[in-house]
């Protein structure tokens, strides 16, 4: 899986003071979800130790984490994934996550 510039692009006119409003929480949550989905099932699988998560999406992201709501046995249940950093803007965001991911991954 590639990750594209959606995450940098997301937020390159905005201050580092904006850089996780909800408008870019939002936009960020959507370009995971939409582009990226099985990457947020492997955040709630291997990071919010959700084993039997069949699916996840990316509720918000802010410095500090992001929010999932995962399916469990069929009920819906919110993870919280605290980052081992604190976020400066959305490319450290979109290095963190790609990071997380390979780390997640299981080894070929």
């Amino acid at each position: 899986m590639i990750f594209d510039s959606g995450l940098e692009r997301a937020t390159m006119s905005e201050t580092s003071s904006e850089v996780f409003s909800k408008a870019v929480s939002d936009r960020i949550c959507k370009h995971m979800n939409d582009d990226h989905a099985s990457a947020v099932l492997l955040y709630a699988t291997a990071y919010g130790q959700a084993n039997e998560a069949t699916s996840a999406e990316m509720a918000a992201i802010d410095a500090q984490g992001m929010d999932l709501n995962a399916q469990i046995k069929g009920e819906p249940v919110s993870l919280r994934i605290p980052f081992d950093h604190e976020l400066k803007d959305a490319e450290d965001a979109h290095h963190t996550l790609i990071d997380m991911l390979k780390q997640a991954r299981p080894k070929a």
